[in-house]
């Protein structure tokens, strides 16, 4: 694709030389690091929930913007290989990898799940041919990007597929089910897939606000939600068109993680209180219903490999006792900092303070709605110090409470009397929120917690697609 020259990855090759093999704590900072065996988990869980469920799957992977943990999203295998991006960079370095699939067997999808505009049609009819037909799918929610649409058939004589775009109160794109302008636009499409220039694949929804859940019945219900915004469009659909098969594309990190709850043992009375159970019980009947309907399911997530603590806040699934699925242990994206200064007795009731080398450009600046900081310092490199007994709403000790463009400055919070960090000390920080922290690195050098002893050894490094 020509637009990555544009972006040129980092060199590999030349990454592995310098990494591989050192110490986290010799590495510049801020130094952006997965952990293997956490991604490996967090992967493998979603592949066995939507396998065991018979749900179909499309991965997003704008968080990471990685060809290795595209891999992991995708698993092994010869089924279909769906993948969602964001931007069209991450579209064009992503191909390489499809075509990879698509010469063993695979059927590959790519869904540029922005909505349509002039400006991308270029780029996508080169995508378009390169994948070839039923490769590349387009997201619409308005009548006028549907000339664009058009567009792409005419450059490259390849029927686009089409995801319309379906607001279930989000408010962030997406056209409301059940409206004049939701008919008006189906109408559309469906006249255009008669005369063989479109082809109407799904119906799409994103829970964008169960990013503010807080307990597993919220995550439950948004998932519904999205499901049944859905088999509305696709019962007025089916009333014009009865034979026409659509899939049913919902999700966002906390709603399709949920899915999960579904394979608790639900005659324990403890792993499903009351309200949790009326929320899946409620679930699944929306599911038969959808199947009644002969549309195909399909969910779909992104920051569920990584995790950070906006994820671990909504406590979509049990956070602690036996059945516990969704833990500070499952947070695979850290970012190194070092300590550049301590400032005794600065802060609130005479704590300290210290400052770090990480701020906004490093961390991202997305708030988390459990507490009021930009990220909690992990006990990596800090003698005596356990992990987190509590959820974020009730951390105590070392986070990251102001923050501006480099700058971070560590306050205390909580009762006990905080630990002394020390001039040039290396931490570990949970973001709150893994796509944006990781946006300002090119590469992520990566670690892997199994290997005992060995813990802190940098074993590989993955460049980042960088731009747009």
């Amino acid at each position: 694709m020509a637009a990555t020259s544009y972006y040129p990855l980092s060199s590999k090759k030349e990454l592995l030389k310098h990494f591989v093999g050192k110490s986290l704590k010799d590495v510049a900072t801020p130094a952006a690091v997965l952990d293997l065996s956490k991604l490996k988990s967090n992967c493998s869980r979603m592949l066995e929930a939507v396998d065991t469920l018979k749900f179909g799957w499309r991965a997003h992977i704008k968080t990471h913007k990685t060809t290795e943990l595209t891999r992991l999203q995708v698993g092994g295998g010869l089924g279909p290989v769906n993948i969602i991006v964001s931007t069209l960079i991450e579209a064009e370095n992503v191909v390489p990898l499809l075509l990879e699939y698509k010469a063993v067997g695979r059927v590959v999808n790519l869904l540029y799940s922005f909505p349509m505009t002039p400006a991308a049609v270029e780029r996508l009819s080169l995508i378009s041919k390169v994948l070839g037909p039923n490769g590349l799918s387009l997201m619409v929610d308005h009548p006028d990007q549907l000339p664009a649409v058009l567009a792409i058939h005419s450059n490259t004589s390849i029927v686009p597929q089409i995801f319309l775009k379906i607001d279930m109160g989000a408010r962030r794109a997406g056209v409301a089910p059940q409206t004049e302008a939701c008919s008006s636009l189906l109408s559309s499409l469906l006249s255009f897939e008669s005369a063989g220039k479109v082809h109407l694949l799904g119906l799409y929804a994103h829970a964008g606000q169960s990013y503010y859940g807080s307990r597993r019945s919220t995550a439950l219900d948004l998932l519904r939600q999205e499901f049944e915004a859905l088999l509305v469009t696709a019962s007025a659909v089916h009333s014009v068109a009865p034979s026409k098969h659509l899939i049913l594309s919902v999700g966002a990190t906390p709603t399709t993680t949920s899915i999960r709850n579904l394979l608790i043992d639900h005659e324990d009375a403890d792993a499903t209180p009351t309200v949790e159970g009326k929320a899946i019980a409620a679930l699944r009947a929306t599911i038969a219903a959808i199947r009644e309907q002969k549309c195909a399911i399909e969910v779909h997530a992104g920051v569920y490999p990584t995790l950070d603590i906006q994820q671990l806040s909504t406590h979509a699934l049990p956070t602690e006792g036996p059945h516990a699925m969704l833990t500070w242990n499952d947070l695979a994206l850290t970012i190194v900092a070092e300590v550049a200064s301590v400032y005794p007795s600065r802060g609130k009731n005479g704590t300290p303070e210290a400052l770090i080398g990480s701020g906004t450009l490093a961390l991202g600046r997305e708030p988390c709605k459990a507490y009021e900081g930009w990220g909690i310092l992990t006990p990596w490199n800090r003698p005596g110090v356990d992990m987190p007994s509590a959820g974020p709403e009730n951390h105590v000790g070392w986070h990251v409470g102001r923050i501006s463009q480099e700058h971070g400055i560590l306050v205390w919070s909580g009762e006990g009397n905080p630990e002394e960090l020390s001039v040039g000390q290396k931490v570990r920080v949970w973001p709150n929120h893994a796509c944006v922290a990781g946006a300002g690195f090119g590469w992520y050098v990566i670690v892997d917690e199994t290997r005992v002893g060995r813990e802190d050894e940098i074993i590989d490094v993955w460049p980042k697609w960088r731009g747009w």
